[in-house]
């Protein structure tokens, strides 16, 4: 599926914003770029280590991972994009790829030249500022998820990403944070936390027996936010936003 269309950015345009601003004048210079859309499939790879990209890929809609495999042909997801989100941030100013982006869900998928969005970095302070500050977030992300998995327990840890998630999904104005369906089996949260399948149902049972969530199907919706984050130690601060106001009146801590 191709179209150039000027609004196609739209998403990530609204995520830059949400940690830099830029004038309007560069917005709209961004807006203006010519973009491909490409539809793809659950489970369908956009990126695979080693890959050479020329292209920036902003995921319009839909759901995808960022994983490696190990020599034994053990995966560990190592991030979750959402819409807007841009997948291979990393590729702006690294032409090779290190891991794998497969998509969770059917999504659509922007792609505009890495070369174009290069030239605008050079000449335009504040689209070069912002680029830099999604950068930095990505990585406050990881150091947030080496702690997750390198020092919390199982129930914790499945807690402090259905946290992240809801986050994330408020604040880009995708859904209610408070409620969503989540995007992924309970084998690749396992994948992203670095336990069993068996120990993320465990886990997901306790939590919503002792009433910090509630999962009916695929659905999460937490009856009381402020116990779960305190019983599983998360606090926003990593992510770099401030979430709407029916979180309360101070960003969930």
């Amino acid at each position: 599926m191709t179209n150039v269309r000027p609004m196609a950015l739209q998403h990530a345009l609204d995520r830059l914003l949400i940690h830099s601003p830029i004038p309007d004048e560069d917005r709209k210079t961004l807006e203006s770029l010519p973009v491909e859309e490409r539809l793809f499939e659950p489970g369908s790879f956009i990126i695979r280590e080693g890959d050479f990209s020329r292209e920036l890929l902003i995921l319009k809609s839909g759901f995808c991972i960022r994983h490696k495999i190990s020599k034994d042909g053990y995966r560990q997801i190592v991030g979750v994009n959402i819409a807007g989100d841009i997948v291979n941030l990393h590729n702006l100013c690294l032409d090779e790829s290190d891991h794998n982006v497969q998509m969770l869900t059917r999504s659509i998928v922007a792609a505009v030249s890495k070369d174009e969005v290069r030239f605008l970095l050079h000449r335009r302070g504040a689209i070069g500022a912002a680029f830099l500050a999604a950068s930095l977030v990505d990585s406050s992300i990881y150091r947030e998820w080496i702690l997750n998995n390198g020092r919390r327990d199982s129930r914790t840890r499945i807690g402090h990403l259905l946290c992240e998630l809801a986050v994330r999904l408020e604040v880009s104005g995708i859904g209610s944070g408070q409620a969503y369906d989540l995007p992924m089996t309970q084998e690749q949260l396992g994948d992203a936390v670095g336990i069993t399948a068996v120990h993320v149902n465990r886990s997901l049972k306790s939590l919503a027996r002792d009433g910090l969530i509630n999962q009916v199907g695929r659905r999460i919706s937490f009856p009381n936010w402020n116990r779960l984050k305190d019983a599983v130690g998360f606090n926003a601060r990593y992510l770099y936003v401030r979430p709407p106001s029916q979180w309360g009146s101070q960003t969930p801590s």
